[in-house]
């Protein structure tokens, strides 16, 4: 995986919208430059003093035809490159629900075997080469979604749905911001869309799929499942179970807070504000405020540091 990969920039396209984006950047960058270095020249040369100076000359010439001229190419060239951009289309074979929320993003599949939909969140993964839909929407106020290495931006607002295609055509991680600003954490309001190849990615998903079970045994994680029921955590959060399974029951689809089935598996938490594991987890359980302020996550003060452990691991596992 390149560092580039890691990169939240428009200038380094790993994707077919991008590349037209990063092309109509780089044109605007350098024939601004030009246009500028010009009127610096002239600049210079009229501070020489000696020659008579023209005015209809320049008021024609410098104020009329070169900005027609320049304006004209540039919005042939812009309007020729913009049809390029790929049209949003829900008959691509992969399609994703992407919901923004006061600041997080609930990310739906559609299940390929026709089961209910595969439910994560701040996280989207998706097959190299192949265009993936993503139907763009908010639960709350307006926000925006923008992955810079792959595509521009698209506004989410409340009550519609904002078609979206994506392609990633090199395998890596790539960084997307809410552009949009939507309150107080908007600066940590981040997603990251993970690139892989085909055979990977029908892996993953099919793991996504499957309810949560515990693939660690021990007395720690069977602790931290019961603090998980005792302290009311399904309130908020789902952890997707299968039948008689030795797990907490979901809430019935609950959206106030993640859905937690695979945590263990994601990048991030908290929409990128803290690089996953069992650490990062006891610290975002105990108090989130101190690294978010304003996340309507509650803190756990009445949680003693053994239990706080325990929940982690329990989390921890759950891939």
């Amino acid at each position: 995986m390149s560092p580039a990969a890691w990169l939240q920039s428009a200038l380094h396209p790993a994707g077919p919208d991008a590349a037209v984006i990063a092309q109509l950047t780089w044109v605007l960058f350098i024939g601004g430059t030009l246009l500028f270095i010009g009127v610096m020249v002239l600049c210079a040369m009229s501070l020489r003093g000696g020659r008579p100076v023209r005015p209809m000359v320049w008021i024609i010439g410098g104020g009329v035809l070169l900005p027609l001229v320049l304006l004209s190419a540039l919005l042939v060239f812009g309007t020729w490159r913009s049809a390029q951009l790929s049209k949003p289309t829900s008959q691509h074979a992969i399609k994703i629900s992407v919901i923004a929320r006061m600041w997080w993003w609930e990310v739906r599949y559609t299940d390929p075997a026709g089961g209910e939909d595969i439910v994560l969140a701040n996280e989207i993964r998706v097959p190299l080469g192949q265009p993936v839909y993503l139907g763009l929407s908010s639960a709350d106020v307006i926000h925006s979604f923008w992955v810079p290495a792959l595509a521009g931006k698209v506004d989410m607002v409340p009550g519609r749905v904002h078609g979206m295609t994506l392609q990633a055509d090199r395998a890596g991680v790539y960084r997307a911001q809410c552009a949009e600003y939507c309150g107080e954490q908007h600066a940590r309001m981040a997603l990251h869309v993970v690139a892989q190849s085909p055979a990977e990615f029908l892996a993953w998903l099919a793991a996504q799929a499957r309810p949560a079970g515990v693939m660690v045994q021990g007395v720690e994680v069977e602790r931290g499942r019961r603090a998980f029921d005792e302290q009311r955590c399904a309130a908020c959060h789902t952890i997707r179970t299968r039948p008689g399974a030795n797990t907490p029951t979901d809430n019935g689809g609950a959206a106030l807070g993640p859905d937690l089935t695979h945590v263990g598996s994601r990048l991030y938490l908290g929409a990128g504000t803290l690089r996953n594991g069992q650490g990062a987890l006891v610290a975002w359980i105990a108090d989130p405020h101190v690294a978010k302020p304003g996340v309507r996550m509650p803190a756990s003060a009445d949680m003693d540091g053994a239990t706080l452990r325990a929940l982690a691991a329990y989390l921890e596992q759950l891939k």
